[in-house]
């Protein structure tokens, strides 16, 4: 009885901490059945988008200090989309009025709901992080992450020697967190695999939506290849360092 109310505990608060995400999810299912005349489609996401954050922080679902982290992420997310797009990775094939460069601006949020995900998560559960490495050589590593998603076309891919390298980095980390005052721990590594693989599952959810549609996907939809879990798993990563960080200079400033 006790591990199933622990587990129940777990689910509720995952639950909660997925409300960014899950309400983006159902604004996509809602434009893609039902179109408001003159108003584009993802011009209407855009504008939901930005509603679901407004409500999240009036609500106090989300702080501030939440806010900043997820607005990082926004900017972070809306670069990567801009290049990645215009080199053909992937593409938002329908019109609208707040594209830049073939990028509807909503893109940006769907990258700020996995931070804002991983905010409420690590506040409801209390989550520490213990062995966490030289500060310098996880933003060095992090850096170089976020460098390679936009060198792999013209460079080798190193996705894979970066994983390594987490892993090595990495070994001794643990990630805590508490359930109903029981704390339980967990390789930081393999957090950052599980949060991955269900990244990729709400991808090819949102692909089916027509959130976005990659190349092979022009005619008819199909499943994200599974080489995206790798790359999400690396996003996953550098948003675990601009958390862990900007919580480390919150301290600090603090004492």
């Amino acid at each position: 009885m006790k591990y199933l109310k622990q587990f129940l505990f777990f689910v509720y608060h995952q639950a909660m901490s997925c409300i960014f995400p899950v309400s983006i999810f159902l604004t996509l299912a809602v434009s893609k059945v039902i179109q408001i005349p003159f108003l584009p489609r993802y011009d209407f996401i855009l504008m939901s988008c930005i509603f679901i954050q407004w409500f999240m922080v009036k609500s106090k679902l989300e702080s501030m200090d939440e806010l900043k982290v997820i607005f990082v992420f926004h900017l972070i997310g809306l670069v990567l989309e801009l290049y990645k797009v215009n080199i053909g990775s992937w593409s938002y094939p329908e019109e609208a009025y707040t594209k830049i460069l073939g990028v509807p601006l909503y893109s940006g949020f769907m990258y700020a709901s996995v931070a804002s995900y991983m905010c409420q998560a690590w506040r409801r559960l209390k989550l520490t992080l213990i062995y966490w490495p030289n500060r310098k050589m996880v933003w060095g590593l992090g850096v170089i992450i976020y460098v390679n998603f936009f060198t792999n076309y013209v460079l080798p891919d190193i996705r894979w020697v970066l994983i390594g390298l987490l892993f090595i980095l990495f070994y001794r980390t643990r990630v805590l967190f508490t359930l109903m005052n029981q704390v339980y721990r967990m390789p930081v590594t393999l957090s950052f695999f599980l949060i991955g693989f269900f990244i990729w599952i709400a991808e090819n959810i949102s692909t089916f939506l027509g959130a976005w549609q990659y190349p092979n996907q022009s005619n008819f939809w199909q499943l994200v290849h599974f080489s995206k879990i790798t790359s999400w798993f690396l996003l996953v990563v550098i948003t675990f360092m601009i958390i862990s960080e900007l919580k480390y200079v919150k301290e600090q400033l603090q004492t």
